[in-house]
């Protein structure tokens, strides 16, 4: 059944984008630069420039108080400069007391807040893992204005492009330096960090282990459209490319809006994004009751990306055909986890908790 959903919508396969069909390592490794040129040139938008030169000052530190004493806690300021000038934006970085090195979760947050709504961070305290934070918004506004933060500097005295980044762009280039952070750090393993977000973030969090190979995971938590969901094959209640291009236009670059009403048209899918990330780890969550992110899409992107896994002769996204969207089955047994859970369109305990249990296997 799964198989035959998946021919029904004739997909682009990352490993013919040559024009050759890809089998080997080394064919796909060179093939993979045009993927994700791919993407970035017809969705995100390119990349901005790595900086000059990046700077950590730790502002607040607690050591006594935090998760009952179970934790270190710190808020830090990160300094980039790019194009000759300086943006700072805040972290906030707790990690338990306990044991040495620690798996680490970068979380690109809608609010600065620890703990939040979307971060029970005690209970990722008590699971072993550090974790940290930063709200999207202190790196550029959610809005149209390229004015402010980090796209007042990338756009001063210039005018956007058809492949110019967009806003997801910009909050991914902010997770890479939490992740230049973290490699300063001795209690953090540095083979195991993850980048985690969810529904716009999530997208993020993708395009950010796309782009940076130092994140052994992305956890996509209800991304849905332009993120972790197929285009192809949507049904009445789905986003589209037309929907997210008409009410956000500004999270993507100028290019994307052509593909409007043409998701089945699409040079390119979604699962273009999970095939970037392998063989490293790709983590989805997707809600019972969260029709807008196409939750068929979401799992049918997992199938989708395993025939990159093959190549590399490791578990892939590993299911039987009655896992298809049957809610309470976390599937953790491969390289691509999905986790199906009751309720709506939330970052809840529940996917935390799927995660980390997915990052400890």
């Amino acid at each position: 059944m799964i198989n035959e959903m998946i021919k029904k919508l004739n997909l682009p396969s990352p490993l013919e984008i040559t024009g050759n069909r890809i089998s080997t390592v080394e064919e796909w490794e060179k093939a993979r630069p045009v993927v994700l040129k791919t993407m970035l040139e017809n969705e995100y938008g390119y990349m901005p420039e790595d900086p000059e030169n990046v700077n950590f000052e730790i502002k607040e530190f607690d050591e006594r108080r935090y998760c009952a004493g179970k934790a270190y806690f710190a808020k830090v300021e990160i300094t980039s400069t790019i194009n000759g000038e300086n943006f700072t934006f805040p972290v906030t970085y707790v990690y338990p007391k306990k044991g040495e090195k620690h798996k680490t979760i970068v979380h690109i947050n809608f609010r600065p807040n620890v703990p939040d709504e979307y971060m029970p961070t005690e209970e990722i305290i008590d699971n072993g893992f550090g974790c940290a934070s930063f709200c999207y918004k202190d790196v550029t506004s959610d809005d149209g204005d390229f004015t402010n933060g980090l796209a007042g500097i990338i756009y001063k005295d210039k005018e956007r492009t058809l492949h110019s980044p967009g806003k997801i762009a910009m909050w991914a280039w902010a997770a890479m330096r939490v992740m230049d952070f973290l490699q300063t750090r001795d209690e953090v393993d540095k083979n195991a960090i993850t980048v985690a977000g969810h529904s716009r973030l999530g997208k993020t969090a993708l395009l950010t282990a796309a782009v940076d190979t130092r994140f052994a995971c992305a956890h996509s938590n209800c991304a849905g459209c332009s993120g972790d969901a197929l285009n192809r094959g949507k049904i009445d209640g789905n986003e589209t490319i037309g929907h997210i291009t008409r009410v956000f236009p500004y999270w993507f670059c100028e290019k994307y809006k052509e593909f409007a009403e043409k998701d089945d048209e699409t040079p390119f899918d979604q699962h273009f994004m999970h095939a970037l990330i392998a063989p490293r780890k790709v983590h989805v969550a997707s809600a019972e009751k969260d029709l807008w992110a196409a939750q068929p899409q979401q799992f049918l992107a997992c199938v989708a990306a395993d025939e990159i896994y093959k190549i590399y002769g490791i578990k892939g996204f590993v299911y039987e055909e009655d896992d298809f969207l049957k809610a309470g089955k976390f599937l953790n047994d491969g390289n691509i986890g999905f986790c199906y859970r009751e309720g709506v369109h939330y970052f809840s305990r529940d996917d935390w908790h799927g995660l980390m249990d997915f990052l400890n296997k």
